[in-house]
């Protein structure tokens, strides 16, 4: 058999793995990155992994924001104070921010439309992808994670997130600005006084402007770090299929026949999930003598969802039971916030509540559509069988291979004679 092979030499491949990070392309819904463009502009850029185009955006927004005093009458605004929202607004900077805040949802948005015909290229193409990096600074490899941790992280601190599924680039980014914008709106000692009863101090210490960044923000982190997540482990279950298909199907394989004598022939069968221990697993078999024309994988295909690519609208499959969810938190959270900065309990803890508020709106509205109306997404609960291990021995193999496929996390084992 060949040696396997991972390059990038086709004209269309899916994602590229290294040092700075996993890049890849899947189908996205375009008006969630639209979305992420309006509440921060470069946000959706950074979701299609647009590095330079997001960075000059989101740098452009903080900066012209800041001289127009958009977000200063945002706070104003939802207060109902509309007149004096009007007033501070300065119209020599405003003027440049509009045109390249709406050229930011509709690039996203154009864009998304394309990646998405391209993944649809990609996926036919069916080119190999390189899986491992090494260098002198970093290294980077495909692997399962638990989605529910970069989300927990990045409520911490935005970037922790990125930084656990190995976004370098976009990690760096978000824990400077954060630091940025922590300064400059006081939040961090307005919590300080929030610990110790002072709601008054609190809000009295906060900057508006620089405050209300921070919810899309730490919105942005928490999604972008979750779907991520995500789309990583289908990608590294698709590359290990494609590897235990190529090198662990030989032809010379058959299931055995019953013997009339000699050497008693044994096959043991085994299930599997789709993680790094089942190459271990393999890899420990062949090291104790099993041969690798006696291995054969064979991986399952379960029952998921149909999945949709996109209609005339170019909406795509791209979506997940939380995109709503923390789309609506930010919103929330920046309206809360504001209207906060009026109310007794002030702008971090309404800020809070309202964020809380649009995520159960959002899920709950994500859970009636795609769960109760269409009756067809199958949540699936716990760890399910994904790979079948064939191994051909003699019988007094099958004790030590049923230890090693067991010590590896099967499923289960079973031996025919």
């Amino acid at each position: 058999m060949d040696n396997y092979k991972n390059d990038n030499t086709a004209r269309y491949y899916k994602a590229h793995v290294s040092v700075w990070g996993t890049s890849q392309i899947h189908l996205r819904n375009p008006y969630i990155i639209g979305w992420w463009s309006a509440a921060f502009p470069g946000f959706g850029h950074l979701l299609l992994s647009k590095y330079l185009r997001g960075y000059a955006l989101f740098i452009w927004e903080v900066l012209i924001n800041i001289k127009a005093n958009v977000n200063l009458a945002m706070v104003y605004s939802f207060q109902g104070n509309i007149g004096m929202a009007k007033e501070i607004l300065d119209t020599r900077w405003l003027l440049m921010y509009i045109p390249v805040y709406f050229f930011a949802i509709w690039d996203s948005y154009r864009t998304t439309v394309d990646m998405n015909k391209v993944y649809i290229l990609a996926k036919n193409e069916g080119h190999q992808i390189n899986t491992f990096s090494l260098g002198p600074l970093e290294i980077n490899y495909l692997d399962k994670r638990n989605p529910i941790m970069p989300i927990m992280w990045s409520l911490f601190v935005p970037g922790l997130g990125q930084l656990y599924i190995h976004r370098i680039l976009t990690a760096f980014f978000l824990i400077f600005w954060v630091v940025v914008f922590f300064y400059f709106s006081h939040a961090q000692q307005a919590v300080s006084l929030l610990f110790l009863g002072k709601i008054q101090e609190a809000t009295s210490v906060l900057n508006p402007e620089w405050l209300l960044f921070l919810p899309s923000h730490y919105g942005f982190a928490t999604f972008d770090s979750y779907m991520n997540t995500v789309e990583n482990n289908k990608l590294y279950e698709e590359e290990q299929r494609r590897y235990l298909i190529k090198t662990f199907q030989p032809e010379s394989f058959r299931i055995l026949k019953r013997q009339k004598s000699g050497v008693i022939k044994m096959q043991l069968f085994s299930t599997f999930e789709s993680n790094s221990f089942l190459e271990m697993a393999i890899s420990t078999l062949e090291k104790n003598g099993i041969k690798k024309e006696d291995i054969y994988a064979l991986p399952l295909y379960n029952r998921t969802e149909e999945r949709k690519v996109f209609d005339s609208l170019h909406r795509s499959d791209g979506t997940s039971l939380v995109d709503i969810g923390i789309s609506l938190a930010t919103a929330f959270a920046v309206i809360g916030a504001s209207i906060g900065f009026k109310l007794a309990w002030g702008p971090i803890y309404w800020g809070l509540i309202s964020a809380f508020i649009g995520f159960v709106l959002g899920f709950s509205i994500r859970i009636y559509t795609e769960v109760i109306l269409k009756k067809k997404k199958r949540i699936r609960r716990g760890k399910h069988s994904e790979i079948i291990l064939i191994v051909n021995c003699e019988e007094p193999q099958s004790e030590l291979i049923k230890e090693i496929l067991f010590k590896h996390y099967a499923f289960g084992v079973a031996a025919v004679k």
